[in-house]
């Protein structure tokens, strides 16, 4: 997706980055762009707080997809992708969103357009969608997001 591959662009790191790293590759980062240290003008200070909102949300959205934040999350995952019912689902920029029945959601990223055409038209959208979706694409949670924004 080209997202994420813009916030490891934007960041600097490759897909096997870890958590440690990424934390401190955002530090620095966040250190030479903070707009307290562009007083000189409104101009730069202004660029400076959009490329540090940039560089925030491409932190959080890494971390999200993280393979060490997924692994920390395994078992919830799996126990909401394995028992819980699809209560709904969209679609849109190759992202397929899915809302479960036990309250979580979860987005998937670069699901090709012709998987979710299977998906709506399949007998069963929720043996498809495990059969595969579930383990076959990059995912992060976004109950939590919703709750705590």
């Amino acid at each position: 997706m080209k997202k994420i591959v813009d916030y490891r662009k934007l960041l600097g790191v490759n897909e096997a980055v870890e958590l440690q790293e990424l934390k401190t590759i955002y530090r620095s980062l966040m250190k030479t762009w903070h707009p307290d240290k562009f007083q000189d003008s409104v101009e730069s200070r202004t660029e400076a707080e959009e490329k540090s909102k940039t560089i925030i949300e491409a932190y959080h959205f890494l971390v999200s997809i993280a393979p060490e934040t997924r692994n920390q999350t395994i078992a919830e995952y799996g126990e909401t992708t394995g028992n819980a019912a699809i209560l709904d689902f969209e679609f849109k920029s190759q992202v397929l969103t899915v809302h479960f029945t036990d309250g979580n959601s979860y987005e998937y990223f670069d699901v090709p357009k012709a998987v979710y055409v299977k998906l709506i038209n399949a007998d069963s959208p929720g043996r498809f969608a495990r059969r595969h979706i579930f383990n076959a694409y990059v995912y992060r949670s976004i109950s939590k997001l919703t709750a705590s924004a």
